[in-house]
């Protein structure tokens, strides 16, 4: 990608109604990192990616997405301009099939969307496997698979993920990290994710923004990141 940088927030500042959540939040993210949000429950890491994407108001700072300033900018919007979210609990549209989830996920990545239905199916063969099945009869760790491949079809430059590995089964999970992995050396989509499972963390983060009271406090760089600081600073 041209940009040095596929992500740069600065300041922000947001939360829910009178509220505030997030106190200044400051990251910068380089094209074709998978960098991990980590910290205790409650310090506002769901905030910020809800934030980045747009479902929740920015009340001072900015979020530039390669080098483009999205701060004002619709959570819509922000698909179309190449970031894709995964939220927390999975979120799939229950009554369609997984073909039919997919066909929704494309209608963001027009045509190369389409040519990516067939890499999503390779990712995650159960998928494949399953394409006609309705997506609320399948499992955890199955939804999660295919909400990804629906956020993977809209043609992500950038691709949120809040707590991807929660309720999924160990062997699933590692499934999903390595199609994050594949996701990223195949495609060159930048990841960031928020999580709490160590081993998912250990598995596939290159970096580590560490996160208390609403605001970034250290950054485990690259190179650091190992079971005994991350336990440090999610205290575990």
């Amino acid at each position: 990608m041209a940009t040095e940088r596929a992500l740069e927030v600065k300041g922000l500042r947001a939360g829910y109604g009178a509220a505030p959540v997030l106190q200044g939040v400051d990251m910068v993210i380089a094209p074709g990192e998978i960098v991990a949000l980590i910290g205790r429950n409650g310090v506002g890491k769901t905030t910020t990616v809800r934030a980045l994407i747009g479902l929740i108001r920015a009340t001072d700072g900015t979020i530039s997405l390669n080098g483009r300033d999205v701060t004002a900018t619709s959570a819509d919007a922000r698909a179309r301009l190449g970031m894709g979210y995964i939220p927390q609990g999975r979120d799939v549209f229950p009554r369609m099939t997984v073909n039919e989830n997919l066909i929704v996920g494309e209608l963001i990545g027009g045509p190369s969307g389409r040519k990516l239905h067939d890499f999503v199916f390779e990712l995650f063969p159960r998928l494949a496997e399953r394409r006609n099945q309705i997506a609320g009869t399948m499992s955890g760790g199955e939804q999660q698979q295919l909400a990804i491949g629906r956020a993977l079809v809209g043609s992500p430059d950038f691709m949120l993920l809040d707590e991807p590995s929660e309720g999924v089964q160990p062997s699933i999970v590692q499934m999903i990290c390595e199609a994050l992995r594949k996701i990223r050396t195949e495609i060159g989509t930048t990841i960031l994710f928020v999580e709490q499972n160590l081993d998912t963390i250990l598995s596939i983060a290159e970096r580590c923004y560490v996160m208390e009271k609403g605001r970034i406090v250290s950054e485990i760089p690259s190179g650091k990141v190992d079971a005994a600081n991350i336990r440090e600073h999610l205290l575990i």
